[in-house]
């Protein structure tokens, strides 16, 4: 049976997706990076340039869910209580840019002569960076997991909150006819996005993790994808009818689920649909830039794209300069998120219908958040080669590529260079990773080879040779980040031995949940050889500090055995304190008193 209007359908996906492979290979290789590759690919094909297809903005809103993936993968890497210690990045530095960001820019209108209303509203839309390019970028580079990269996340996931409280204010700045006809109460938007925001986390606590239990033991591949692609879109509906980010509801699913045994599985699933979403979104943008606008209005749109461009790296460099990045982050970080967003639409829209702003202006402002949007990856790259050394630059250093060696060692601050020095008198051949260009520059006149590389990502394990090593040494310094490698190290690598170096005990017990191998506490042996100097200090003969010493290594391990199966106080008897023990509520009386 015929489908009417299918070849005209067939042939514009094929020409999406032609003018992707050929132009993003050819950018990539030129060393301009993916994005500009897409948007120069859209821009080719849209009706500024060929005019093979029309309809961009469908196309951005249908590929609007390649970005709801790349924040549910994203929500999978955070576990809940890694973002409880990102509420200060999250509120205090996000707070901090858009305030500043939006006095400013609100000023830059202004000064060019719009009513402050208008203003309000190009400035507030422009300090929504697109999650999209800035994802992508980071992603691109490896630094998503890195404090740097944490730190824009938050500032990112803060601004994705702003648009319910924006969307209120259009609403006020609106007509009062106007409101009438289109506006929906303040109080009755805040409670549909509470109540969408606890049913989302509601069935994050109640339903996920007991549905996939199910789907897994039917073995059915094609409908655990179906699942997590339910999850996302689900996740994402559910918090458009609330009226908030689609992109922050998949979030928070992932971050529900970052803790469920399926996670790598559901990472697995969702990336093909986010790298080829995410594509056809930077496509989109790149037809929506209407090339007509932009020529009859050039002297205002190129003004408002640097004015509004510097104006907003200005106000990032200073809140991150305040919350003492350093100049280089601080400088990296500016012309990363210097652009507007896919968000500023959505206001920009709303705005038009409650008539605050004229379809003119509409159509100038948007001109200038898509030209901003192009032109972030072209300044990132014109940056990294020009601009200086980045905080993440990779001049000099090299990324591991079919390494081969007996032994892994991820991280090599103070740590990781002494456990090398082992596998080293053994004659063992190391293959050494980081994700410092300091550290790595730092090494190599001691005669140390360290390639640069985050160790929680596959392929940079498989590249430096993880599956061909018998002992991998996990020697960071950011626990989370460790706990990260371990579980995909053991993923990739089941039957490889993990010597992992933990931050406390309470860390110690989560690895060895995570089937590392041989935990080491970072203190604990730093902390016994001052006891043993202690007892000699105290009149003690050598051997007899040593004996004392063992036996207190003993204790350890047995309370550490014991606290493995029945949580962090089940070896509580067995700690030497300088008080009488009084056993905790419901503790065996005859427990030993002894410590």
């Amino acid at each position: 049976m015929a489908i009417e209007g299918s070849p005209s359908q067939l042939v514009g996906i094929v020409t999406l997706l032609g003018a992707a492979v050929v132009a993003v290979p050819l950018f990539k290789r030129i060393g301009l990076g993916s994005v500009l590759g897409y948007l120069a690919a859209g821009l080719a094909i849209g009706p500024s340039g060929l005019g093979l297809m029309s309809d961009a903005q469908t196309i951005i809103h249908v590929a609007e869910l390649g970005v709801v993936m790349f924040l549910f993968i994203i929500g999978l890497e955070m576990k809940p209580s890694h973002l409880w210690s990102l509420r200060g990045q999250i509120f205090g530095l996000g707070s901090m840019q858009v305030v500043l960001s939006s006095v400013l820019l609100t000023g830059v209108g202004i000064a060019f002569g719009f009513p402050w209303q208008v203003s309000f509203i190009a400035g507030a839309g422009f300090v929504l960076t697109s999650t999209a390019i800035v994802m992508q970028v980071l992603s691109e580079r490896g630094d998503i997991q890195t404090p740097t990269g944490q730190r824009i996340v938050s500032i990112l996931l803060f601004e994705d909150l702003l648009i319910v409280p924006l969307l209120a204010i259009v609403a006020f700045l609106a007509p009062a006819d106007a409101a009438a006809t289109h506006g929906a109460p303040v109080a009755q938007k805040i409670i549909f996005a509470a109540l969408s925001l606890s049913a989302l986390i509601a069935a994050g606590i109640w339903l996920l993790n007991p549905l996939f239990r199910v789907l897994a033991k039917a073995k059915a591949r094609e409908v655990m994808t179906a699942a997590a692609l339910l999850v996302v879109l689900g996740a994402a509906l559910l918090m458009e009818l609330g009226g908030l980010s689609m992109a922050m509801g998949a979030f928070l699913a992932g971050v529900l689920l970052s803790e469920s045994t399926f996670r790598h599985q559901l990472e697995a699933d969702i990336e093909p649909f986010r790298g080829l979403l995410l594509g056809l979104f930077f496509l989109g943008v790149g037809m929506a830039l209407n090339v007509d606008v932009v020529a009859r209005n050039w002297q205002l749109v190129i003004a408002g794209v640097l004015a509004l461009m510097i104006t907003k790296a200005f106000c990032i460099y200073c809140v991150a300069r305040l919350a003492k990045s350093n100049h280089a982050e601080a400088i990296d970080r500016a012309i990363l998120m210097a652009q507007g967003g896919e968000f500023a639409f959505v206001l920009f829209t709303e705005a038009l219908k409650l008539n605050v702003i004229s379809a003119e202006i509409n159509a100038n402002i948007t001109a200038i958040v898509v030209l901003s949007m192009a032109l972030t990856p072209l300044v990132v790259v014109l940056h990294k080669r020009f601009g200086g050394k980045l905080i993440a630059s990779l001049d000099g250093i090299e990324e591991p590529r079919d390494v081969q060696a007996s032994v892994l060692i991820i991280g090599f601050g103070r740590v990781g260079q002494i456990a090398s020095q082992g596998p080293l008198a053994k004659g063992a051949k190391l293959s050494i990773i980081d994700s410092d260009p300091d550290v790595i520059r730092a090494v190599e006149p001691y005669g140390f080879k360290v390639f640069y590389g985050d160790g929680g990502r596959p392929d940079i394990l498989h590249a430096a040779g993880a599956l061909q090593a018998s002992v991998i040494l996990v020697c960071i310094n950011d626990k989370h980040a460790v706990t990260r490698i371990v579980e995909t190290a053991r993923q990739e690598c089941p039957h490889i031995k993990l010597v992992v170096r933990a931050f406390d005990r309470e860390h110690a017990l989560e690895l060895v949940k995570h089937n590392a191998d041989f935990v080491v506490r970072e203190t604990f042996e730093a902390s016994l050889q001052m006891a043993r100097q202690a007892v000699i200090l105290l009149g003690s003969e050598p051997q007899e500090a040593e004996d004392l010493i063992a036996e207190v290594r003993s204790r350890d391990a047995e309370r550490f055995a014991l606290e493995t199966t029945g949580g962090l106080f089940a070896g509580r008897a067995l700690v030497l304190g300088n008080i009488e023990y009084i056993p905790p509520p419901g503790a065996d009386e005859d427990e030993p008193k002894d410590g």
